[in-house]
């Protein structure tokens, strides 16, 4: 059986090849200086719109990763609220909701902050306020006391992936690990994001919560290489499309003797799709600012105005009466209403169906 990356001597002494990963590091700090030149043309509701959706969709994808399923409307309306938005038709959000929130806007919102082990255990304590972890109670807003495997399999059958450092060695690893997140200043803060999610994984310091926590961190680090607590990207949305490259290359350079070119190179391309797929939700949101501003003399209700923004992001499946009525919570005679009041005012149209099939759409309009 091979040594994991930890058993060897001075393990935190990390190498790479410049030579592999300087054309895609290149590529990404070209992109990133592109998409912020881009967001500081754009005006103050629009940055506001790009940022909420980015932390919208980087707390809700980050608990994807881990199979947990978010309620992005909760989400939104929890950030919402936080960053002074309004929240007007979005529903109030749980309590576990405005927890991952909470670490989140803290990693993103205050990035020039230390990271320290209070900080983290604040975090962790935001994650599960219950003190379970689903059905189970795990030790929470402390480092673990008992072993770490990560397993798959039918019981019997169980396979491991990997072996945690021993709990006895957590605490002195991380005060380690902290200290260098904090005092290291010669490295360049992309690449910095990119060790710090790797190093914390390897600890894997929690009885649970260990990856979205270890994407906090990146988060807070890529905030700094920005030095802006506005988000543009979400880079949790990039690591759930290429998850199954993720967990192999973690799975490959566990057991390196400190080289992680490897995993390097990956977190680079990732990012640097994610900062690709943002241009097009870039566009998006410069149209929905310019809708509002277009209607913004136009009187709309709140159950219209919740409609037009679910279209505006992007509504799944055809727009019927019968869908209005339930996701507004009221009658089909007042939803029918209601969209015939945005046909008279030039805002939707009814496609070419008629009758009980009768869809309808926005009026498409230049931004």
């Amino acid at each position: 059986m091979p040594k994991y990356i930890y058993e060897y001597q001075d393990w935190t002494r990390f190498v790479w090849d410049d030579k592999v990963i300087s054309a895609i590091f290149g590529e990404v700090r070209l992109l990133q200086g592109k998409i912020i030149g881009q967001m500081t043309l754009l005006g103050f509701s629009a940055k506001r719109e790009a940022t909420l959706t980015a932390l919208t969709l980087e707390v809700v994808k980050s608990s994807e990763i881990e199979g947990e399923l978010l309620n992005y409307e909760q989400v939104r309306s929890s950030i919402a609220q936080r960053l002074g938005i309004n929240t007007a038709g979005l529903p109030t959000s749980s309590r576990h909701v405005e927890g991952v929130v909470e670490m989140m806007l803290d990693a993103t919102q205050n990035h020039s902050q230390p990271l320290t082990e209070k900080r983290l255990f604040g975090w962790h304590a935001a994650l599960f306020p219950t003190g379970y972890s689903g059905l189970y109670p795990i030790e929470v807003a402390q480092y673990r006391t008992g072993e770490m495997q990560i397993i798959s399999g039918a019981m019997g059958k169980e396979k491991v992936h990997y072996q945690a450092i021993k709990p006895e060695l957590v605490k002195p690893e991380m005060d380690k690990f902290l200290q260098w997140l904090n005092h290291e200043n010669e490295l360049d803060l992309i690449l910095k994001a990119a060790i710090a999610h790797f190093w914390f994984i390897i600890i894997h310091p929690f009885d649970d919560g260990n990856g979205r926590m270890a994407r906090a961190i990146t988060d807070l680090l890529l905030a700094r290489a920005e030095n802006s607590g506005e988000r543009f990207y979400s880079m949790s949305s990039q690591i759930l499309i290429e998850r199954k490259q993720y967990y192999e290359v973690l799975q490959q350079v566990q057991y390196s003797k400190g080289d992680i070119t490897k995993w390097l190179h990956w977190f680079l391309n990732c990012l640097k799709n994610a900062l690709v797929n943002t241009e097009s939700t870039t566009q998006k949101i410069i149209y929905k600012v310019e809708f509002w501003k277009t209607y913004e003399q136009v009187s709309i209700n709140e159950r219209q105005r919740l409609m037009l923004n679910k279209l505006l992001d992007g509504l799944e499946g055809k727009l019927k009466t019968s869908k209005w009525a339930r996701i507004t919570n009221t009658s089909t005679d007042t939803a029918l209403r209601d969209i015939k009041d945005l046909i008279e005012k030039g805002i939707l149209q009814q496609t070419a169906e008629k009758g009980r099939n009768a869809n309808y759409e926005l009026v498409t309009f230049k931004a």
